[in-house]
C-alpha cells in the first residue's frame, strides 16, 4: 500500500531513510534546508517541497528527521512550518533524537492541530539506515503505531513499542548511554594496551576473536586500525544525546556515575573540533 509521505530533514540518516521509503513504493515529498540533498533525492523519484508546510500538506504521514529540539520546533511550528498544514487524519512521526520532555511538548502541540504524533527515534547509524535495518523506538498510541507501521518498516527491521509519546525518546537516550560506553570502553582498552606496549592491530584481533566481539566493535574496527573516523554517527550527536540522558537522569534521581564521565569525554571530543567525526573518535579524547 502506497502512503504519501512528507519527509523533513535529509542529513546522513534522513537521506537514507527517505530513499528506503521510495524503494518501498511510497510517494515522498521532501524538504531540507540545503538544496543539494533534495536534488539528489528528486533524481531518485521524490517530489520537492518549498516549505515544511507544503510537505506536510502532501503527506498523510510527515516524518521529521532533524538534529534536535530547536530545529524540530522551527520546522514544525515556525513560519511556513509543518503545523500550518496539519489536521485530523494526519500523523507526525518525529524520528529525531530529542529530549523526552521536548517529545511530550511537541506531541501536545501537534495534537492541538487535530493531527496525531509519534516519537520514533532510531537505534542504528548510517549503514543500518542505508540497509533499512534500523530498530525504530516508537512512543505513542498503539493504534497510531499500527497504522504507520508499514511506513516505519520501510526504514527498519523492527518497531519497538516503548509506551506513550516521549517514551521512544526515553528509550533512545537510555540505550545510547550503553552505546557511548561501549565505544569508550573499546577506546580506553586500546589506549591502555598501546601504553603497555601492545600493537593496536594485535589487540583488536584478540578482542574480535573472543567473547567481547560484537557488531558495534566489528563496525568500528576499520576506523580504529586506520585511525580515521568518517561519520556514521557523529560525535556531536552522541554528546547531545548524553546531555539529554544526564538531564533525564537528574530529574529522575537515577544514579549514573559512568554517564557523567562519558558525557564529559564526548563534550571534550566536540570541543577539540572532532564533533563531525564518528563517535568512535572518542579515542582521541583519551590522548
Amino acid at each position: 500500500m502506497t502512503t504519501p509521505i512528507g519527509f523533513l530533514g535529509l542529513g546522513i540518516m534522513g537521506t537514507a531513510m527517505a530513499r528506503n521509503c521510495l524503494k518501498a513504493g511510497h510517494d515522498v515529498m521532501a524538504w531540507n534546508r540545503s538544496k543539494e540533498p533534495v536534488a539528489a533525492l528528486a533524481a531518485a523519484g521524490a517530489r520537492v517541497a518549498a516549505t515544511p508546510a507544503e510537505a506536510a500538506a502532501f503527506g498523510a504521514v510527515t516524518i521529521v528527521m532533524l538534529t534536535g529540539p530547536e530545529a524540530c520546533q522551527a520546522v514544525l511550528f515556525g513560519p511556513g512550518g509543518a503545523a500550518d498544514s496539519l489536521a485530523p487524519g494526519k500523523v507526525v512521526v518525529n524520528m529525531s533524537t530529542i529530549s523526552p520532555a521536548y517529545a511530550r511538548q511537541a506531541a501536545a502541540e501537534v495534537r492541538a492541530t487535530g493531527a496525531d504524533y509519534l516519537d520514533a527515534p532510531v537505534s542504528g547509524s548510517k549503514k543500518p539506515a542505508e540497509d533499512g535495518t534500523l530498530v525504530i523506538l516508537a512512543g505513542g498510541a498503539e493504534a497510531t503505531i499500527a497504522a504507520v507501521e508499514p511506513v516505519l518498516l520501510a526504514m527498519g527491521k523492527k518497531v519497538a513499542r516503548c509506551g506513550e509519546a516521549g517514551m521512544g525518546s526515553t528509550m533512545k537516550i537510555t540505550v545510547n548511554v550503553l552505546l557511548g560506553a561501549m565505544a569508550e570502553g573499546l577506546a580506553e582498552t586500546v589506549r591502555l594496551g598501546e601504553a603497555l606496549g601492545l600493537a593496536r592491530g594485535a589487540l583488536l584481533d584478540v578482542i574480535l576473536a573472543g567473547p567481547m566481539a560484537n557488531d558495534l566493535y566489528r563496525l568500528k574496527d576499520p576506523m580504529l586500525r586506520s585511525d580515521s573516523y568518517p561519520a556514521q554517527f557523529p560525535a556531536k550527536h552522541m554528546a547531545k544525546d548524553l546531555r539529554f540522558a544526564k538531564e533525564a537522569a537528574g530529574a529522575a534521581g537515577a544514579v549514573t556515575p559512568t554517564l557523567t564521565v562519558l558525557s564529559a569525554l564526548y563534550d571534550k571530543l566536540v570541543d577539540t573540533g572532532l564533533g563531525d567525526a564518528d563517535f568512535a573518535a572518542v579515542i582521541k579524547a583519551l590522548a
